[in-house]
């Protein structure tokens, strides 16, 4: 079983890298990628506890990208965590992270919910692996009693559209696409049934997207031939995972819910570039 997207408390994971990981193998999961949002502070501790377990573990990231006020995730695989260039666009992209969250609490203010910003942004100051996200402000809201779950909070405040919103500010696809390029890792776009910007896709190939995520946790069946064709059509690969949050607000995906078969698998790895 390979599953090549899921998320730690790096970034708005709930279980730890040791916890992801047993829980992963314990799945049957034999090929495991974490993809932090806009982190790679998992990797060191996911990496070691991957080769205890007997894993093949990959290197990877979620990186969020803005085309047309849209929020676009971009999958990052078997990069170097360690890249000078990557590491300072990624220090680019938690400083915006902490200064949305900001905003995001002062707009709650004026709705007499009221959140400690600088207790929330904290633990992004003071452990750069950590990425600040809305499930943080989510969870803070559930804890003061504001809301009662963080599906609540998002879809009363948070969401696009909703009193608390903040539009994200974040580099473009292309950017990221070469971000990931210099560290000598794979781009795949992450589930595009759920983004449904298909006429996109010919620019972002033509940028340098080298995959398209066509097996996930909210795929059906026709979504998922529908974008392995047209990963066939653009001459790019296939990358395939669960998106294991372990918060249901993420949904009840496991790790291995989704996997990715094996020669696409490699098909994938050969994309690396030389």
């Amino acid at each position: 079983m390979i599953d090549l997207h899921t998320h730690t408390t790096a970034s708005d994971g709930r279980c730890t890298p040791a916890e992801l990981v047993s829980r992963a193998a314990a799945a049957g999961v034999t090929t495991l990628a974490v993809t932090d949002h806009d982190t790679v502070g998992a990797v060191v501790s996911a990496a070691a506890a991957c080769e205890a377990a007997g894993l093949e573990f990959v290197s990877g990231i979620e990186i969020t990208a803005v085309c047309r006020e849209v929020d676009v995730h971009v999958l990052g695989y078997f990069l170097d965590a360690g890249s000078p260039a990557l590491g300072a666009f990624l220090l680019e992209q938690r400083l915006r992270r902490i200064e949305r969250l900001r905003e995001i609490v002062a707009r709650l203010a004026h709705f007499d919910i009221h959140l400690d910003a600088d207790a929330l942004v904290q633990p992004a100051i003071d452990d750069p692996s950590k990425s600040a996200g809305r499930p943080w402000v989510a969870r803070a809201m559930v804890a003061a009693g504001h809301v009662a779950s963080t599906g609540v909070a998002f879809e009363k405040w948070l969401a696009r559209g909703q009193p608390a919103f903040v539009p994200r500010l974040a580099a473009s696809p292309e950017e990221v696409f070469v971000r990931v390029h210099e560290a000598r890792g794979v781009a795949s776009l992450a589930h595009p049934g759920l983004l449904r910007r298909d006429e996109w896709l010919p620019a972002f190939v033509a940028a340098g997207l080298d995959a398209l995520e066509a097996y996930h946790t909210e795929h059906d069946a026709n979504t998922t031939t529908r974008y392995i064709d047209l990963a066939r059509r653009y001459r790019v690969e296939v990358s395939g995972g669960s998106d294991f949050h372990g918060d249901r607000s993420h949904g009840a995906a496991q790790p291995g819910a989704v996997t990715l078969p094996p020669a696409e698998y490699d098909r994938l790895r050969q994309r690396r570039p030389r």
